[in-house]
């Protein structure tokens, strides 16, 4: 390069006594020598201004970055919090509807069941009369017919039974009387120890009570026998029955403010308890009141359109009822009164 020639000729001029040349010389390695310098610091301060304008940059680059994903995060973790405060809200009303659902579900089972339980104990009709207003109304039924029944020697049955087996052997015959009033349609009003009582007419009037009353005793009747024979050829005590029935009016309604109890009063009660009682086991006892009434519906079944009487080979329809008129029998606290033994029809 000139910068080392002109140094060089400084040195050469030098030993050989040129001075004027050798500074000559000089001053031009000099000039050079700065020139390069200058040069090589205008390159290197160029360069840092470019380092330092990248690293600027590359700072505001990355600043900028952070900022961008700084923004990015917020919006993550607000999405984040929104989606998470959707889902929590979700499965919040979740769980409040699913306990709704529950518990809605159990109020309407135990309603249900109070239901179930309220007409166990009333008949619908009044149970509807008694939620709604509070109470139910005494009414008088003109024409209902109510069944007795009572098991023959019960007191001395008793004595050879423990009282499990005793409440056992009973809540057996009355559940199956239990069945065989729903059966029929007519009405349990109570049991009294060993007897049995229930109506056919009421709460709500109808004109089939005395033949649904009489089928429901003939049943009843059947079912205790059909007991006493397993009874018998299993060794057991057994139990035997007596049913009277007695159609007439009575008054129905619930009495008392506590354990409710839907009851039947009037003479007619007394009445069908006498039939009972006059009456002889394995028998259904009935009133001349209810043989009236059941007679005229059989002898309709066993005539013709024109009023007739059926022959034995066109009767396709046979009297539902067969009578056995037992004449004036003494009725305790009644004088003699009119009975009838009733079996169905042949």
């Amino acid at each position: 390069p000139m910068r080392d020639a002109a140094e060089l000729l400084a040195k050469v001029y030098r030993k050989e006594g040129r001075f004027e040349q050798a500074l000559e010389a000089q001053l031009l390695f000099t000039q050079l020598r700065d020139s390069l310098m200058n040069e090589e610091n205008q390159r290197a301060v160029i360069g840092f201004d470019l380092r330092r304008n990248y690293e600027r940059q590359a700072l505001t680059d990355s600043l900028q970055h952070a900022s961008e994903t700084a923004v990015q995060v917020k919006e993550i973790q607000k999405q984040k919090v929104i989606r998470n405060g959707f889902v929590g809200g979700f499965a919040l009303v979740a769980l409040f509807a699913a306990v709704f659902f529950m518990q809605r579900n159990r109020i309407s089972k135990e309603k249900a069941r109070s239901e179930e339980l309220l007409l166990n104990i009333l008949p619908e009709e009044v149970a509807e009369e008694l939620k709604a207003k509070g109470e139910a109304q005494a009414v008088q039924i003109d024409q209902v017919t109510v069944l007795f029944t009572d098991f023959k020697g019960f007191t001395s049955l008793s004595e050879n039974l423990t009282p499990r087996e005793l409440v056992r052997d009973l809540n057996e015959c009355f559940s199956a009387f239990d069945r065989i009033t729903e059966k029929y349609g007519i009405e349990k009003i109570k049991t009294i120890g060993d007897a049995y009582m229930a109506a056919g007419g009421l709460p709500v009037a109808n004109t089939t009570h005395a033949v649904d009353t009489i089928n429901a005793a003939l049943e009843m009747r059947d079912f205790i026998e059909e007991g006493k024979q397993r009874k018998i050829a299993a060794g057991l005590p057994y139990f035997e029955i007596r049913i009277g029935v007695h159609t007439g009016p009575v008054v129905a309604g619930i009495v008392g403010v506590k354990k409710f109890q839907y009851d039947i009063w009037g003479d007619t009660v007394n009445t069908a308890s006498r039939m009972e009682s006059s009456g002889e086991v394995g028998q259904v006892n009935i009133s001349q009141a209810t043989y009236a009434l059941v007679e005229k519906e059989s002898g309709r079944r066993a005539t013709d359109a024109d009023g007739k009487p059926r022959s034995p080979s066109n009767n396709s329809h046979p009297p539902a009822f067969t009578f056995t008129p037992r004449g004036k029998v003494q009725a305790k606290g009644k004088g003699e009164m009119e009975m009838f033994f009733v079996e169905k029809g042949i």
